[in-house]
């Protein structure tokens, strides 16, 4: 079972994507997690992840709840529900703390979470910036969601209405773990 300390490993992501030039390694992108440390997605290698930007305060909170479903329904499996708050669109609470208390009392979570990130233009997090450069994918609300493959491929790509637990999300991550 993956649980949050092993996200502070810091390893060389050794897998290219579609988006990157044949042979190279995307860039390792490490964020700051909610509870102290680092994220490493290089630590995260082997093991599909589905990267969402959140927001406390969104009509589309309550995906939480489904967030922490499917990663309760597949984590035994290999599967990370990775949650990057963000206030880009002016709906996140006010300070990291808030915003984990939010989360645990209100939703149960305990899937990873970084603290409060850009997602959108220029002071996006590297990792966003490297999405919108070689997917052509840029958050367009909060709870836009992005599958990596075990291999560091980007799998798929959903905005914010798709539930987590739908057919569309669970399917591409049921093939993502059997790969």
């Amino acid at each position: 079972m993956i649980r949050r300390h092993l996200f502070a490993t810091l390893l060389t992501f050794a897998a290219a994507d579609a988006g990157s030039a044949a042979g190279t390694p995307p860039p390792e992108f490490v964020f700051d997690s909610i509870d102290g440390g680092k994220i490493s997605m290089a630590g995260l290698l082997g093991h599909p992840v589905l990267v969402v930007n959140t927001a406390s305060l969104c009509g589309f909170t309550p995906q939480y709840a489904d967030l922490q479903a499917l990663y309760d329904a597949y984590r035994d499996q290999g599967l990370v529900v990775l949650a990057v708050p963000s206030d880009d669109f002016r709906q996140e609470l006010g300070s990291e703390a808030e915003v984990k208390n939010f989360c645990t009392l209100t939703y149960g979570l305990d899937l990873p979470m970084t603290t409060i990130t850009h997602v959108t233009g220029a002071q996006a997090h590297p990792f966003y910036q490297w999405l919108a450069t070689t997917q052509g994918f840029t958050p367009g609300w909060n709870f836009n969601k992005v599958l990596i493959g075990s291999d560091g491929a980007v799998l798929a790509n959903w905005g914010s209405s798709p539930n987590p637990m739908g057919d569309a999300i669970k399917g591409a991550v049921e093939a993502a773990l059997a790969n």
